[in-house]
């Protein structure tokens, strides 16, 4: 089933005609801390990357994701970005899952924040 599913599939890593192509044109850059590994051709015209688990392009981080489009020709292995003090490591979207961000009023919380700044509106 795992064959079959690496056949038709493309959102649960790489399919078995990709698999093919990295390994007789890709040449591996990296990987980052997610597991995702980055390939280019010999020429370095294309760049790909071979997700660690489901294909969601979120999970790239923005290092990765400027040398993939081209942005600077050099990958984070070979020049890494400089980062500020202030920036916050990398991290999916998480839209849509359980770890998604809900506002202190927001009804998604287990405990909801009492609110007193507003009147709920009764029909009379």
């Amino acid at each position: 089933m795992s064959f079959l599913k690496r056949l038709v599939t493309w959102w649960n890593g790489q399919t078995l005609a990709t698999q093919v192509w990295t390994s007789r044109h890709g040449v591996k850059v990296g990987d980052d801390d997610q597991g995702n590994i980055y390939y280019q051709t010999r020429d370095g015209k294309r760049r790909w990357v071979i997700f660690n688990g489901e294909a969601e392009a979120s999970r790239v981080p923005p290092d990765w994701h400027g040398w993939l489009h081209h942005s600077w020709d050099e990958p984070p292995t070979k020049a890494p970005l400089v980062h500020k003090a202030w920036e916050k490591p990398h991290q999916e979207n998480l839209t849509g899952t359980p770890a998604a961000y809900a506002p202190p009023g927001s009804i998604r919380r287990a405990q909801p924040v009492a609110r007193a700044d507003y009147e709920a509106w009764q029909p009379e």
